[in-house]
């Protein structure tokens, strides 16, 4: 005796009474193991766009430090177009978050016009370096700068 079905195409659950012996032998295969490497990609997508929007939050940043990471582990995207991405997808974040930090008074706007002029700089100097940096070494410097930021908030 089997019982057996699938689930949209990809996965066949099977339960088989074995002969001779008590009890049942349950088989599961899966056909397209990376559509369901544990989670669907959107649910994927949900669940590091919540853990992103709640690290930038809280913190005030580290949005990317989430969002990076999980683009490239996760959804198996490059080096390249992950920062990229986590820079547009942390933009109406950022909006949101400052949003909420302006209206309960938590910003020093003079230390905001000093530090974002050189801020402004930056972004536009990272992001021409991020076009010609080879994926192995822009994984390299990221990791740097998270374990130094790590190293920092312990000290």
């Amino acid at each position: 005796m089997a019982f057996g079905f699938l689930i949209k195409g990809n996965i066949n659950l099977k339960l088989t009474k074995n002969k001779g012996m008590n009890g049942y032998k349950f088989e599961l295969g899966l056909k397209k193991l990376k559509d369901w490497f544990f989670l669907s990609k959107y649910t994927k997508y949900m669940i590091i766009g919540i853990v992103t929007g709640m690290a930038n939050g809280l913190f005030g940043s580290g949005g990317g430090t989430v969002a990076v990471p999980a683009m490239v582990l996760l959804l198996d995207e490059d080096e390249h177009i992950a920062h990229a991405t986590a820079i547009s997808i942390i933009l109406p974040l950022t909006f949101v978050s400052a949003c909420l930090y302006i209206s309960n008074n938590f910003v020093d706007w003079g230390l905001t016009i000093k530090v974002m002029l050189g801020g402004i700089l930056g972004g536009y100097l990272g992001a021409r370096l991020l076009n010609i940096c080879p994926s192995h070494v822009l994984r390299k410097i990221f990791a740097v700068f998270m374990i130094a930021a790590a190293v920092r908030m312990i000290l």
